[in-house]
């Protein structure tokens, strides 16, 4: 897949944009990249144009802000997606792209036909997860990206997949995010607040996809409200990271969700 890149205000997106169609944008999750897709797209794009870009302090891009906040890192995806002229999109968020998704669709739920959060959670951190935030935080400041994502990969995938190839790539991606970027965005979804009002707002549809597997963001916190327009699934045997475990289940869940809006 061919990488491009955007030029903003503070900051500078790499990403990919693939086939044509009804505009479909792809965010992944924390020390990931527009790789973490990288079995997905391919299939969806024969349908739709998708675009999946390296969210600002991971992987290619980068971003002269310091401190941000969830909130800001929506705000530089809206203008990256301004700058492609795409009209209305529907947003699909992994993890910490499900933040970024809640925290757009607060703002500009005018630019979206739908959206799905992908293993993520309208809740805020727990106290006992922001206490494990800030010394993530510290740990990167002192012995760098790499003892982080060594710890924290493994937890991503189902017990039942630790002895699979892909978990080496995800590390190999993790490694390649940026100390800071790691830094300020573990700040920001520390101190995120409560979303769950967007989901009770919206009136656009929702496709809440959860991993029966998944150690870090349970299914009960992704499925937090219940409404006519939310759609949810389980990804069976899958945990934390369906775009790898399971591909073919999350692709065709995708697919549903877009055909049926």
């Amino acid at each position: 897949m061919e990488t491009k890149s955007a030029t903003l205000k503070n900051s500078t997106i790499t990403f990919v944009d693939e086939g044509e169609g009804k505009p479909i944008v792809l965010l992944h999750g924390f020390c990931g990249s527009s790789a973490y897709w990288s079995e997905v797209i391919p299939v969806i794009s024969k349908n739709y144009r998708v675009i999946a870009p390296d969210l600002p302090g991971h992987g290619g891009s980068t971003t002269a802000l310091k401190n941000y906040s969830i909130s800001d890192m929506a705000e530089m995806i809206k203008e990256f997606l301004d700058k492609l002229n795409l009209g209305k999109v529907t947003m699909f968020g992994h993890s910490l792209g499900g933040y970024i998704t809640l925290a757009y669709a607060e703002k500009y739920s005018d630019t979206l036909n739908g959206f799905s959060l992908v293993h993520s959670t309208a809740f805020p951190d727990s106290e006992e997860a922001k206490k494990g935030r800030s010394t993530n935080i510290d740990k990167v400041k002192n012995e760098g990206i790499k003892t982080l994502i060594d710890g924290l990969v493994p937890k991503l995938f189902s017990p039942d997949h630790l002895e699979e190839q892909y978990i080496e790539s995800a590390k190999q991606i993790g490694y390649r995010t940026p100390s800071e970027g790691a830094i300020h965005t573990l700040s920001a979804m520390r101190d995120r607040p409560d979303r769950n009002s967007v989901l009770e707002s919206t009136s656009l549809p929702v496709l809440l996809i959860a991993g029966e597997q998944d150690q870090i963001i349970p299914v009960e916190k992704t499925f937090s409200v219940s409404k006519a327009n939310i759609k949810q699934t389980i990804i069976k045997d899958s945990g934390h990271m369906s775009m790898y475990e399971q591909p073919g289940e999350l692709i065709s869940v995708i697919k549903d969700f877009m055909e049926n809006m």
